[in-house]
């Protein structure tokens, strides 16, 4: 993977972990629990200063959309968290030097796609058009037991202005238990006329998937078990920040068939809101 990068973080209560960022944009995202991100002197433009972050985060991927703090290429960061957690960073290389920034969970846009047993909820966090990155694309996609996401097939391994991106991805996975049983699901990745990419395996909490090239989806997951999985996407230098997919000639047709279904009235999944802080 030449752009787009992660890396998952477990911190035990009270430990705290130094991060340079390199050649590379970063976004601490809360898995579970919260954390204090302190960045470093040379983080963003000339003139600002060392910057603190409170990050409150969330019990779970499954309840609720997190804040999270950005950091910039070049800078130098500590993660530290009082009570211990599991923290995402997510990353891409880039050129230009942004500033340090804290983001809402309660300005992250939350969208309902698909329908019927294709329905998922996309957490758009670092959407494109949402918050300003260098090069990073980022979301998490939260689908019920049962459902097929990241379907149709689709891809952007090609750069064609206008019509499809070129974007690396990763996906992350958190599969939600049923009682005492872990949770599985499944991925599928096939080759393009620019790729080689062949995958079809089985996804537990914990396992990423690269995804240099392909068609990719559906993302399964089995009856019973939630899905979810965050999706980390960066291209290379010289074309716009943008989502541009095309959808797979044999698959597309589903799209249209959404417009007779409902969505899947288990979604959405539980929101935290600020009343939930209140004592």
């Amino acid at each position: 993977m030449g752009f787009a990068a992660l890396r998952v973080l477990e911190l035990g209560p009270g430990e705290a972990f130094p991060y340079a960022c390199g050649d590379r944009e970063w976004i601490v995202l809360p898995l579970a629990g919260g954390c204090t991100v302190r960045c470093g002197e040379g983080t963003g433009p000339a003139g600002t200063g060392p910057r603190v972050f409170e990050l409150r985060g969330r019990e779970n991927v499954f309840r609720g959309v997190s804040d999270f703090a950005y950091l910039p290429r070049d800078g130098r960061a500590e993660i530290a968290s009082a009570a211990g957690g599991r923290f995402a960073l997510v990353g891409a290389r880039c050129e230009n030097v942004l500033p340090a920034r804290y983001g809402a969970a309660e300005g992250v846009p939350v969208e309902i796609r698909g329908a019927g047993h294709c329905t998922r909820q996309v957490n758009n966090f670092a959407a494109a058009d949402v918050f300003d990155c260098d090069r990073l694309i980022a979301v998490e996609v939260l689908t019920p037991g049962g459902n097929w996401s990241s379907y149709p097939p689709h891809k952007h391994d090609e750069f064609d202005p206008g019509h499809e991106s070129r974007l690396e991805e990763v996906y992350y996975f958190e599969i939600a238990p049923h009682g005492d049983t872990p949770g599985i699901g499944y991925q599928r990745v096939t080759p393009s006329p620019a790729g080689k990419t062949d995958i079809l395996t089985e996804v537990r909490t914990g396992d990423a998937v690269l995804i240099p090239d392909g068609w990719h989806g559906p993302s399964i997951a089995a009856p019973g078990h939630d899905m979810y999985y965050l999706n980390v996407m960066a291209g290379p230098a010289g074309q716009p920040r943008e989502w541009l997919i095309r959808d797979h000639p044999d698959h597309a047709w589903i799209r249209d068939a959404w417009s007779g279904q409902d969505a899947d009235p288990r979604l959405p999944f539980h929101r935290q809101r600020a009343e939930d802080e209140t004592p």
